[in-house]
């Protein structure tokens, strides 16, 4: 489903669902498409399932869009369930970023129900995008887990490489966890030491994406070669390799950061411009 010429703005607050929104069914990490259509008319879903709760996404073009997670969902034809992952690069930029901040914004939920200082119950405020104790008000926001995602290059190659649980034949950029007290270059740094044990230099940010597996901001960098023999990480990196830019494996799809520092690279080398940072 395309949402062409609609830009949607994330909500900062909650808000009561009117009969003129949108709203996105959510059941056990899946979404709801009915009839072709992921964002749905109100009175198109009282009889998709039972109501768990309700959040505020954002506006398209002004206009609310929520997200209602449901529990024991009928059977209804026409009705069919997608995972998040499986819909990369398959919808509008805007639809994945609509159904990417419900899938977050339904785990923060699901994890703050109760205090975890006093084990009161929480809910949610109005005035704010927060989670707030009943007893002792303290408020909980929702986080972003920083990582840095790099591609290394060197001449006419780039280094890939592939995790324990990737599917046979695919490679990927490398990618880690900002630490406490780290910065971003710091962490790009120990990351390419830590999982290839190489040395890179030139570092170039080129862009970031909002990655909702479940909740991370992924800062998206070149850096080249400096020198080390690959040494893959032991349960963290199961094969890397030097690919020439002309003969690479199966790689990440279109609509991941990954894919795009790698489009951005050929691009570069063909002298093109680079293509726009994926939603």
């Amino acid at each position: 489903m395309s949402l062409t010429s609609k830009r949607f703005v994330p909500a900062t607050r909650t808000s009561r669902i009117d009969d003129q929104d949108w709203v996105v069914i959510y059941h056990e990490q899946q979404f709801g498409m009915l009839q072709g259509r992921f964002l749905l008319e109100p009175d198109a879903v009282r009889f998709l399932g039972n109501v768990e709760h309700q959040l505020l996404l954002g506006h398209l073009d002004d206009k609310p869009c929520h997200m209602l997670r449901i529990s024991d969902p009928a059977q209804v034809p026409g009705l069919t369930w997608h995972g998040l992952r499986g819909l990369i690069g398959q919808v509008d930029d805007d639809l994945f970023r609509l159904l990417g901040l419900a899938q977050q914004l339904d785990a923060w939920y699901d994890s703050h129900r109760f205090c975890g200082r006093c084990s009161a119950p929480m809910q949610p405020r109005g005035e704010e995008r927060a989670m707030e104790c009943t007893q002792c008000d303290l408020r909980q926001y929702p986080k972003l887990a920083p990582c840095i995602i790099v591609l290394i290059h060197r001449d006419n190659e780039v280094l890939l490489a592939r995790a324990p649980h990737f599917r046979p034949g695919f490679f990927s950029t490398l990618a880690g966890f900002i630490e406490p007290g780290e910065s971003v270059e710091e962490c790009l740094h120990r990351e390419v030491m830590e999982e290839v044990g190489l040395e890179v230099d030139q570092l170039e940010y080129l862009g970031s994406q909002n990655w909702p597996f479940p909740n991370s901001l992924m800062m998206g960098f070149h850096a080249r070669y400096v020198g080390g023999q690959i040494v893959p990480q032991p349960g963290e990196i199961e094969e890397a390799e030097w690919w020439p830019v002309d003969q690479l494996p199966g790689i990440p799809p279109q609509g991941t950061i990954s894919r795009w520092l790698i489009d951005c690279h050929l691009a570069r080398l063909d002298g093109q411009p680079l293509p726009p940072v994926p939603a």
